[in-house]
């Protein structure tokens, strides 16, 4: 398969993959979900097998709706234990099937995205499962992606998800959109997967690329679905403003070796500021009523990064002192060490990191010893600084953070 085919497949999957599974889980039921995934994952390997000799087709997303569909009603006719309402179901997938290139048909798929991540957030399925499930339903991520996502095992993932669809199956759960006491839960856990895939592709937690753009920007679609859906929230909309302006530093943050580049050393000029507009517009939009999330004091924070000039990183750090009175997070406590070394207080953050060293979820990871030994190396305690990030190296991480923290230590060792 020629690379330019390769590449395309690769890209339609991770954006229309949810989609399908959306699509096809409306006509099917929440009940046959397994058979929805199975139908686009063979649809996919028809494409692998198809294309590198019939050539990519005039439409590819239609045609692998087709296929889809096809392959869906090909396995609801071997399912005996469908039984009765077999033909039905056949009916409804073959009279979709012949709408798929009809634009109109864009608002359903919308809908039914935004019916099926609701559905995997159900109260009914446990935190953790509803993540997984959604990541995997929608986002079109993989069992060992997902792993990685929550630094989990494979196969404690499988379990997740093979609990949580038989929840659906056994609780009858349905597509029907939440309202009332039930809809604000289940909202926080669509944003957090929608929080969780954009983390993911902005900081790969393993593999070659620092950076996976197509996971961020399926973050910010979903994002923006949920911020353009009837029931969008103040929260929902800083969701999106904070998602926006972290996208924005994407072409920045590597260089073209694909090296990690840290912020004060990025150029500016290349941050997107049609990305940055969009932040700002939807955290004014957040501002409406008086709740106040996570996603807003975050939100703030990249704000502050995005306005052109010095950047006052006291004000930086009042807001990190706001966001740890809501969510007192270690990763936070570690951004808000580092920006206490940025307000010139070095002494103050390497107390503060000291006081962070044995934190149970920070032992195993690697900016925790790389930004001591950050610290230490710029306060001339080079010997300090190396072992600290030879201890960083043992941790799990990126191919381009572990060149970054490479090049480091050799200057530590250099002097």
């Amino acid at each position: 398969m020629s690379g330019n085919a390769e590449n395309l497949l690769e890209h339609l999957f991770r954006h229309q993959s949810g989609r399908m599974v959306a699509h096809l889980t409306r006509l099917l039921g929440p009940a046959h979900l397994d058979l929805a995934e199975e139908a686009v994952q063979d649809t996919m390997l028809r494409a692998l097998r198809s294309w590198p000799y019939q050539g990519v087709p005039e439409n590819p997303p239609a045609w692998l709706f087709r296929v889809a569909h096809n392959l869906a009603i090909d396995a609801i006719r071997r399912h005996r234990m469908i039984g009765e309402k077999a033909e039905a179901m056949v009916a409804d997938l073959s009279r979709s099937a012949t709408v798929v290139d009809h634009i109109e048909i864009e608002h359903q798929f919308r809908d039914d995205e935004l019916r099926l991540i609701f559905m995997c957030c159900h109260p009914e399925i446990p935190p953790e499962s509803r993540v997984a499930l959604s990541l995997k339903t929608v986002g079109g991520f993989s069992t060992p992606e997902i792993a990685r996502a929550f630094l989990a095992e494979d196969a404690a993932i499988a379990q997740r998800l093979a609990r949580a669809k038989r929840q659906i199956r056994d609780q009858r759960l349905t597509l029907d959109p939440p309202c009332g006491a039930d809809l604000q839960p289940r909202l926080d856990s669509v944003l957090e997967v929608i929080y969780l895939i954009f983390n993911e592709g902005y900081a790969a937690h393993t593999g070659e690329d620092l950076i996976r753009t197509d996971l961020c920007f399926e973050a910010l679609r979903l994002a923006s679905l949920m911020a353009a859906s009837s029931i969008a929230t103040p929260r929902a909309h800083a969701l999106m403003a904070l998602l926006a302006f972290q996208a924005a530093r994407l072409p920045a943050r590597v260089d073209e070796a694909g090296d990690l580049v840290l912020f004060e050393d990025q150029d500016r000029a290349l941050w997107d500021q049609h990305l940055i507009q969009v932040g700002f517009r939807h955290f004014n939009q957040s501002m409406a009523g008086d709740e106040v999330s996570i996603y807003h004091a975050q939100a703030a924070i990249a704000a502050t990064y995005a306005v052109p000039g010095p950047i006052d990183w006291n004000a930086v750090l009042t807001l990190y002192d706001d966001l740890l009175e809501m969510y007192p997070s270690p990763i936070a406590q570690l951004n808000r060490a580092v920006v206490i070394a940025k307000a010139g207080r070095p002494g103050e953050a390497l107390a503060e990191l000291d006081r962070l060293t044995d934190h149970p979820q920070l032992r195993d990871y690697y900016l925790m010893p790389a930004a001591r030994g950050h610290l230490l190396f710029q306060m001339g305690r080079r010997h300090e600084a190396a072992a600290c990030f030879r201890h960083s190296l043992e941790c799990p991480c990126s191919q381009p953070e572990r060149r970054f923290l490479k090049g480091k230590l050799g200057q530590c060792e250099d002097q």
